[in-house]
Parts: C-alpha cells; sequence; structure tokens
C-alpha cells in the first residue's frame, strides 16, 4: 500500500470536499487558464505507478515511475537506456492521466541525486493523445515544437503550454543537439476537462481582406485533419480558453497576427447561409447550455450569428428532434460576448449546430459546453468518467435533477466522506508502525557486511600491518566516490567493523588491519597508509576507467612538457565511432602522415604510405573545466607509458578544441571478439584453419597480458578494469592492453549499474574491491585470473553467466566470510589443470596469497618455453612450470 505523507492526506481530504461542493452547488465549466494551473498528481503520487511507462530505462532503479519531480527514489530519475540522439527523438517518458485533462503548464528536471547526478535534458518535445492511438505534436502559438529544458540537474524549469493541452496521455521526449544521455522528472500542471469535448469538425476559417489589410481568420493551432476547406477530429482555438478582443484586428497577449484570436467565414462561401460545426464528447452527457464567444464589430460587416439549430446524436441516428435558438442580433453595442444556447438537457455524445449568419462575416473566440453526467438522469444511464457535473449559474432549475435524487446523493456522499476519513486513519497508523520496522530493519542491515555496498569507500583507509614502500598493493580512490551518500543511518565504516568482532577478526586474518579510532590515529602509530588525497585518480572522458596512479608516481611522471607532439588534425579521416562517455568520444580513424610523424621511435613498424589505423578520444566542446583537466592529466600519464604490451599514445590535437589524444589500435580489433570468431583448434581441424586456435597461442597471448600488467604494476598503477574487451590484437597474435570497454555500448551488459547510475565490471573484480571498494594491484590478479577464464573458454559466455549480477556481489560476501561456500569459475572443458590452478590462485581470499604478475609472466612464460621446446600437446605443457607455480601461489 503507498504510504501517504500528512500533505497528501489533507489534498486528499480537500479533494473531497471539493467534489461535494462541486455536487451540490453550482460551477462553471468553462476552463480558465490563469486558474487552471494545479499540480496533477506526479509530484504528490495522486498519478500512480502503472500510469507512468517509457519507451525504455537505463536500468530498473532509473524506470518511468523514478520520473517524477521532486523525488530522489530509486536513482533520482527516469534515464532511458540508450543515449539520445540529435536526429529524430525516439525515447519517450509518457504518462496516463486517466481521463482528459486541460493542461496548462509544464515543469521539468535533471538527475540530481543528491548531487550525484548530472543528466538533464536541455531540451523536449512534447506529444500528447486524447485516445491512446493517435499522437499529437505540440506546438507553440508560433509553430514551434522544440521546449527549452533545464540547463543543471537540480533546478524545476516550469514552461507554460501556449496553446495549452487537452489530452489523456502525455509523452515527454528528450531532444538534443548531440549524442549524450538525459535523465528526466516531471509534473503536468492543470485541471480535469469537464466538458468531456475531444473533437470539432468545421469549415476552415478564411482570409478577410480589410483596407488593404490581410487578417487570417484560420484556427492555427487546430490538431486534427487540416484541408483547404476543413477541419476535422481536433481540437484547437475554440476550446483553448482565451476569448478574442472586441477588436479582431488586434491580437491577444501572444505577438501574433491580426485576427488570430478567432475563426471566422465569409457567408459568400456558404450558400445555405450557415456555418456548421460538429462536437464529439467522450462519452453520453445531459446538456443543459452552449455558450458561444463572438465577435460583433457590426461596422466592419461582423455580427453574432442571428440562429443556430443544434441536433443531437446518442446512437448512430441522429434525433429528429433538435434545438434552434435566436439571439438578438445587436447593432449598437460593438463589444464581443457570449451566446448562451439553452440546449434542454438533451442526451447525446454527438452534437451538430448550424450558425446562420447574421452580416457578411461571422467569428468565433470560444465554444463550451455545460452537461450533467448522464447517471444523474433518471434513465441512469453508465457514468464513464470521475468527473463531477457541472451546472452553469442562471440555468433553468427545472432542468436541474430533482431533490429525491439529490437527498439520495447527499447521503452517498456524507456515508463515503466517513469511509474515507477512517481509511485516513488507518493508513496514517500504518505509515507510523511502517518508519518503526524500516528504522528497525535498516539498523539490521547494517550489521550485515554487504551494507559496505552502500558506503563511499572513499571515507576511510584501510592499513596494511605489513606495508612498505615496495609493496604493490598501493589503493586508488575508490570508483564508489561519487555514488552512494553516507545517509544518517549508516554508521563509519571503522565504527561498523570495530563494532563487529567476527568482521574485525576475519579482516585481520586476510592481511587487512582494523583502524582503530581514525586514519589520523593510525598515522601517529607509525602505520604507513594512503590517504584520500595521495592517490591521483582519472575517471577518462569517456568514461572507462583510467589507469589510478598515487600522486608520487604522477609528479615523477607528469613533467611539464609532453613526450608526444601535435598531430595535424585534417590528417584524422574518421572511420567508425568506438564508444562513448558523459564528455567524449571514442573515433576509429585513419591517420595519414603518421610514419613520418613517429620515425624517430623505432618501437613502431607503419607500413610505408598506407594510412595508420588509430584511435582518438576526443573531448567534447562543452566539457567542463574538470573533465579539460583531467583530459590533459591523462595525457602527461599516457604519454609516459613506453612497453610493448601497452598501447601508445602517438599523439595529441590540443592547440584548438575538441581536444584528442591519439592512439594505437590494432587491426584485429579487441580480444573478446577475436577469440568469439575462432575455435579452439583440435585434430578434427586441420593446421591451416585460419578459424582455429590453438592453445600455444593463448598461452603466448596470456603471456603479454601478464607482461603488461608487470609494467603498470611497477609504476604502482592500478588497472581497474582488465578484461578482454580492454585487450587489443595485432599481427601475429601482438596483444595490447588498453581500456576502452566501458565505453562501448557492445559491453555494457558486462558492468552493473548500481545507484547514481555508476557502472562496475563487478563479475571481474576481486570481492575486496565490492565489498570495501579498495582497487590493488592484487585485486588487477583477481581480474587477470577472469580474463585468463574468459581467454580459455573463447569468450564463449560471461564470467559467472548462470548467476545474476545480485547473485554475483552475494558470492563476494562468502568470500568474505570464506565459509567454503563461495562459488568459483568452473574449470573450462580444454583447460590444463595447471592452468586452473593459476587461475584459482589469482581469487585468493587473503590478497598477500595471490601471486605477483611478475611471478604470474614468469609462470607463464616458462610454461611457453617448456613446450616450443617439448612440442608436446598442450594438454602436457606447463606441467614442469607446476612447481613454480606451487612454490610460489598454492
Amino acid at each position: 500500500m503507498k504510504i501517504l505523507s500528512r500533505s497528501d492526506v489533507l489534498r486528499k481530504m480537500d479533494l473531497v470536499l471539493l467534489i461535494l461542493v462541486c455536487l451540490l452547488g453550482e460551477v462553471r465549466s468553462q476552463v480558465n487558464p490563469g486558474v487552471c494551473r494545479y499540480p496533477l498528481g506526479m509530484t504528490g503520487g495522486q498519478i500512480q505507478d502503472e500510469d507512468i511507462s517509457a519507451s525504455s530505462q537505463w536500468s530498473d532503479s532509473t524506470a518511468a515511475r523514478y520520473g517524477r519531480l521532486d523525488f530522489e527514489d530509486g536513482d533520482g530519475a527516469w534515464c532511458p537506456d540508450i543515449t539520445v540522439e540529435p536526429d529524430s527523438p525516439k525515447e519517450y517518458l509518457q504518462i496516463d492521466l486517466r481521463s482528459l485533462h486541460f493542461i496548462t503548464l509544464v515543469g521539468t528536471q535533471g538527475r540530481h541525486a543528491g548531487g550525484i547526478g548530472k543528466e538533464f535534458a536541455q531540451m523536449y518535445k512534447i506529444t500528447y493523445s486524447r485516445d491512446g492511438n493517435r499522437w499529437i505534436s505540440w506546438r507553440s502559438r508560433h509553430g514551434q515544437q522544440i521546449i527549452e529544458g533545464n540547463k543543471n540537474a537540480y533546478d524545476v524549469v516550469l514552461k507554460d503550454l501556449e496553446p495549452p493541452i487537452i489530452g489523456r496521455y502525455v509523452r515527454f521526449m528528450p531532444v538534443t543537439d548531440h549524442s549524450m544521455n538525459v535523465c528526466m522528472r516531471v509534473e503536468l500542471y492543470g485541471c480535469e476537462w469537464l466538458d468531456g469535448l475531444v473533437s470539432y469538425s468545421a469549415p476552415a476559417g478564411e482570409l478577410m481582406i480589410y483596407r488593404s489589410q490581410n487578417i487570417p481568420l484560420n484556427d492555427s493551432v487546430y490538431d486534427g485533419s487540416l484541408t483547404y476547406s476543413s477541419m476535422s477530429e481536433g481540437l484547437g482555438q475554440l476550446t483553448d480558453g482565451t476569448c478574442g478582443l472586441d477588436d479582431f484586428t488586434h491580437s491577444h497577449i501572444y505577438s501574433v497576427w491580426p485576427g488570430y484570436d478567432y475563426v471566422g467565414w465569409n457567408n459568400e462561401s456558404f450558400p445555405g447561409n450557415y456555418v456548421e460545426i460538429v462536437f464529439e464528447f467522450d462519452r453520453i452527457r445531459n446538456f443543459t447550455t452552449m455558450k458561444v464567444h463572438c465577435n460583433n464589430m457590426f461596422t466592419k460587416k461582423v455580427k453574432t450569428f442571428r440562429q443556430v439549430t443544434c441536433y443531437f446524436r446518442s446512437t448512430s441516428e441522429w434525433e429528429s428532434t433538435a434545438v434552434t435558438f435566436s439571439p438578438v442580433v445587436d447593432s449598437v453595442n460593438p463589444s464581443a460576448r457570449f451566446v448562451s444556447v439553452a440546449l434542454d438537457n438533451h442526451m447525446a455524445s454527438t452534437i451538430k449546430c448550424q450558425y446562420y449568419f447574421a452580416d457578411a462575416w461571422m467569428m468565433f473566440s470560444e465554444i463550451t459546453f455545460q452537461s450533467d453526467t448522464a447517471v444523474y438522469n433518471t434513465t441512469l444511464l453508465p457514468r464513464k468518467s470521475n468527473a463531477p457535473p457541472s451546472i452553469q449559474p442562471g440555468d433553468d432549475p427545472t432542468h436541474k435533477v430533482d431533490d429525491s435524487n439529490t437527498r439520495i446523493l447527499i447521503g452517498c456522499l456524507v456515508a463515503i466522506i466517513f469511509i474515507l476519513v477512517a481509511i485516513i486513519v488507518i493508513i496514517l497508523w500504518r505509515q507510523v508502525w511502517q518508519k518503526m520496522l524500516e528504522k528497525a530493519s535498516r539498523r539490521m542491515l547494517d550489521d550485515e557486511l554487504t551494507a559496505s555496498l552502500s558506503i563511499r569507500s572513499d571515507t576511510f583507509t584501510y592499513s596494511n600491518n605489513n606495508h612498505s614502500s615496495e609493496s604493490s598493493e598501493q589503493e586508488s580512490n575508490s570508483t564508489y566516490e561519487r555514488i552512494f551518500p553516507l545517509g544518517p543511518d549508516y554508521q563509519e565504516p571503522s565504527q561498523l567493523i570495530r563494532n563487529m568482532p567476527e568482521i574485525s577478526q576475519s579482516m585481520e586474518e586476510a592481511g587487512i588491519s582494523v583502524p582503530s579510532k581514525s586514519p589520523r590515529a593510525s598515522a601517529q602509530e607509525g602505520v604507513p597508509h594512503y590517504a584520500e588525497a595521495d592517490i591521483v585518480n582519472l575517471q577518462g572522458v569517456t568514461g572507462s576507467n583510467t589507469y589510478s596512479v598515487p600522486a608520487l608516481t604522477m609528479d615523477l611522471l607528469s613533467g611539464k612538457d609532453l613526450a608526444v607532439e601535435e598531430f595535424p588534425r585534417k590528417q584524422l579521416t574518421f572511420k567508425e565511432k568506438l564508444g562513448e562517455g558523459q564528455f567524449g568520444e571514442v573515433h576509429l580513424c585513419e591517420a595519414d602522415g603518421m610514419q613520418e610523424f613517429m620515425c624517430r621511435d623505432s618501437c613502431f613498424d607503419f607500413s610505408d604510405g598506407q594510412p595508420v589505423l588509430v584511435a582518438v578520444k576526443m573531448l567534447r566542446e562543452d566539457a567542463n573545466k574538470n573533465a579539460r583537466t583531467d583530459f590533459l592529466k591523462e595525457i602527461k600519464i599516457m604519454s609516459r607509458l613506453k612497453d610493448p604490451n601497452i598501447i601508445r599514445l602517438l599523439g595529441v590535437c590540443v592547440h584548438s578544441d575538441p581536444l584528442c589524444m591519439i592512439t594505437e589500435y590494432m587491426e584485429n580489433g579487441d580480444l573478446n571478439q577475436f577469440l568469439s570468431r575462432h575455435e579452439p583448434e583440435s585434430s578434427l581441424a586441420p593446421p591451416s584453419d585460419a578459424t582455429s586456435l590453438s592453445y600455444g597461442s593463448l598461452l603466448y597471448m596470456a603471456t603479454q597480458i601478464a607482461s603488461g600488467m608487470k609494467y603498470l604494476s611497477s609504476l604502482k598503477f592500478v588497472h581497474r578494469d582488465l578484461a578482454t574487451r580492454n585487450c587489443l590484437v595485432g599481427n601475429s597474435y601482438t596483444i595490447k592492453i588498453a581500456d576502452f570497454g566501458m565505453s562501448r555500448n557492445l559491453y555494457s551488459g558486462d558492468y552493473y549499474r548500481i545507484q547514481g547510475r555508476a557502472v562496475l565490471p563487478i563479475r571481474w573484480m576481486a570481492w575486496e574491491s565490492i565489498l570495501l571498494g579498495k582497487f590493488t594491484t592484487a585485486s588487477d590478479v583477481w581480474a587477470f585470473g577472469v580474463t585468463l577464464w574468459e581467454m580459455l573458454t573463447f569468450c564463449r559466455e560471461q564470467p559467472y553467466s548462470p548467476l545474476t549480477d545480485e547473485q554475483v556481489i552475494e558470492n563476494t560476501g562468502e568470500f568474505f566470510r570464506d565459509q567454503q561456500r563461495q562459488i568459483y569459475l568452473p574449470q573450462p572443458a580444454m583447460c590444463p589443470d595447471v592452468i586452473y590452478k593459476l587461475m584459482l590462485s589469482c581469487w585468493k581470499r587473503n590478497t598477500k596469497e595471490r601471486p605477483s604478475f611478475q611471478e604470474i609472466h614468469q609462470v607463464l612464460q616458462e610454461g611457453q618455453e617448456m613446450r616450443e621446446g617439448a612440442q608436446e600437446q598442450d594438454q602436457d605443457w606447463g606441467l614442469g612450470s607446476a612447481c613454480l607455480l606451487d612454490s610460489h601461489t598454492l
């Protein structure tokens, strides 16, 4: 059951009283746009979750139901599954209001999520429907479809809809001028459309020429079908709630052309001397009055109609009885006025009225209807809407419902009010108890290890009792840094651990020291540690995890001058977009003249005269200052990475925007796709078969990955996203480690979306990285074991494919508890035992027991040499290296 706040309860009680007043008193159904500006229920909760839908969603926590203005539930907003492209909008957030409403105002907001979110829609379109089948694009009175949206993620931007919308279904469709991620929260403002009019069909308005002045009298905002001579199945200026001025040659407040407020016709165009308009309604109604706002500038040959005849239809046939009314034609007062026509309580769902000319021209600006719902008539026809009946002041009392029915209605309403009061009391009582239960349950959750997923790991630092300056376990700043707000119900991690002796003991056994009081206290006791300020962590502009580097190493690497030169931008030819992130994109390009540009570096072997395939990371021009600073830092780091198995930075384009860095790209693409295109070599396939791949080749590639990671770890670099998708393949099975994986839509399924829309490769991450936010060289070793498993399965499936993402996280808790219930990746079908033992050693619970990359590289290299020397089958290679492996890790 939905829990109501005190304001919601009061609002519902006011609504009950309002309905009572409407039913017992006399109300006007004519809409006043200046007053009809009430929130329709996205913020207040009157619109239910099941009435909010979307074209797609990024995750369950960014579903359509979270697109409520000023709400921070879930991940803080509705976010579509894919980036919004600058072509025609395809993504939308849809709201079903359950009945027709007159919508005058809309509000939008981005995803703030307590300062974590950054996504918002800079522009959007609105489409709407009255029946759910025919969708109409909203246009302003000047014909514009695009509505200016938000400029940041937290401010609410309200936009008046001129003209207003009459509809039941409304869609918000974000629009961008470049590919980007957007999120939206919305609210609609207006009131219920009590007229029940869903369309009118009429002759098209005509052009009036008065004293050499062209005055178009067409219905410029009509949302139905328009031809040269007719309008059908739509609504427009006759129902926009705005009455025209006395002098039709002046428009209203919209700064548009003369005559804009009126729809007008010339009697010379109508042989029958009348204009026929057909009105369609949402259901059968009991009509009391029709009011027509007419111009009466008789000095310009314009007068109100001299007679109107209305026909009624509630089935397929028109009734034989019609209503005819003749108002007094006024040739004295030129003021525009409403002409009221009594409709004598006719029951109908369609009305056809013929308005007869009194002069050369006839002009209408508004037509409204007052009707009682059919349920109040003695025929007791079924009621199809929650709209209360409308009784126009001055109506003939004989046309109202009889007193006996009114007394019965009052009695029913009183009983309903008592029932509602009782329900509200019960809801409030349950709300109090549920809050108490929530507090109790959250305290229990704090006692579970998995609660650490919701704690920002950058608020504390774990110290290693045996840590030294030579250690490879330099901790990088956590990716949870801007993901989880530290709520009042959560304890500080150090306090949480100290209050749980069994976890504290387990952590000490795992080689992780427990802080006694604070990081400062630890420092005073002489235990070295890395504080947050000591870590340089670059979250790459394309969304990928750039290497995390200790600040000391960063200082040594980042000199004043770059180690690469400016490359001529015009010599880059775009081939394909590889991926993108919030502030940048990765493009596959061909670089002309790279041979001459890199001739001083002997480690590059380029074919003469041929364009070189490169990857270009490009920073968007609208990126903020922090993104530009990080981009330049990333260039400095990448420019000093020189290893045969690490992707090299070849050049930069930083003298003008957009900033670019040019890196190597291997012609065979990434290792994941490369292996998925191959089969393991067997006796059934000849050695020359191009689609087969021997285990010797796999071992050779794995050795290169280990070599590249050995180089990174020697510089105290932590990759944090090692996987086959981040290894590129060149000729002769050359491997180079990169970091493009997260930015590519192809691998979006490899990343788990958590609160704040952060994405983490949890299936490759060590348990301490997931639970504690601790990223070290040892956690990279864990990821190497998973990468090796991928290679031995030829990337046919995801790691832990039988488990859901949530079950993978639960499994990390089993690693922490170490009660022999954790699930390991299974041994691939044709994987040698010694290699599987190497994988298992990478997944040791205790980080100290995992091998270093130097040891892994030595084991794989010696295994490869022994296999080449023995020329034995793949199942026998590496047996001699098992002793070395055992001595180091098992």
